[in-house]
């Protein structure tokens, strides 16, 4: 008989854990690095944070792919598979990644034309502002730089391993819908090849799933289905809208 696994089991809601530690320490130490930028010559110092910013995003990225490949040994035991399988540990992304990453997220910083009308209002804010939205932008992205490349290894493992079926998405509680809506499809990413759909500030996992197990939604996944089916899966279109309102109304 099958055994269930499920979006939130323990080691799922573990993981998710270790790796908001991850990015907690890696907003820590990112916020030590503000001082390197220099308001009045942003030209010669946000190349050296930036250089700084991508050597964290590596040695917490190293940290994130490490724990991953420690979760997905820990299911894999727990499913009770037979066969050896050594998780891969993948490349980290390439240095130009990271540094468009963050340029886009530094991008408001450089003086503006008030009398361009390509000038957004964010960009004519003041500097000490335009700083701030800078930094929680940064922070954003270096965070999805980092967790994605936990969720990757778990990807590319299912995808290695003879004894792995699929790949399904935890969420957490306080997910966004978006996450929501995604979280509710279940273990049908087995050979998904467009890979993990996730945001700046995502916390969602990819929990592998194993020959002889059989992945169940959650309780609190199973009542974001219900409102998915009765108030926005009729509505091809506009279904993230009504699902955002559903939880917001009913959840």
């Amino acid at each position: 008989m099958a055994t269930l696994v499920s979006d939130d089991g323990a080691g799922g809601r573990r993981h998710r854990q270790v790796q908001r530690g991850l990015t907690r320490f890696l907003v820590r130490d990112m916020r030590t690095l503000r001082r390197l930028i220099r308001p009045q010559d942003l030209e010669g110092t946000v190349p050296d944070w930036i250089e700084a910013v991508r050597a964290l995003v590596a040695q917490y990225g190293t940290a994130s792919a490490t724990a991953a490949a420690d979760f997905y040994d820990a299911e894999r035991v727990a499913a009770k598979v037979t066969g050896r399988f050594t998780v891969p540990l993948l490349d980290p992304p390439p240095d130009a990644k990271v540094d468009n990453s963050l340029r886009w997220a530094t991008k408001d910083l450089w003086p503006r034309d008030p009398e361009d009308p390509s000038t957004t209002e964010a960009q004519l804010q003041p500097l000490d502002e335009r700083l701030d939205a800078a930094e929680k932008k940064s922070e954003a992205v270096a965070q999805k730089l980092v967790v994605d490349q936990g969720r990757e290894v778990v990807q590319e493992a299912v995808r290695r391993d003879p004894q792995a079926t699929a790949w399904a998405r935890t969420a957490a509680l306080g997910a966004c819908a978006f996450c929501k809506m995604l979280a509710i499809r279940g273990s049908v990413f087995a050979e998904d090849t467009a890979g993990f759909r996730a945001h700046d500030n995502c916390h969602c996992m990819a929990l592998p799933v194993f020959k002889g197990q059989r992945f169940e939604l959650s309780d609190k996944a199973k009542e974001w289905e219900r409102l998915y089916r009765e108030y926005a899966a009729p509505y091809p279109g506009d279904q993230l809208r009504r699902f955002r309102r559903a939880i917001a109304e009913h959840g």
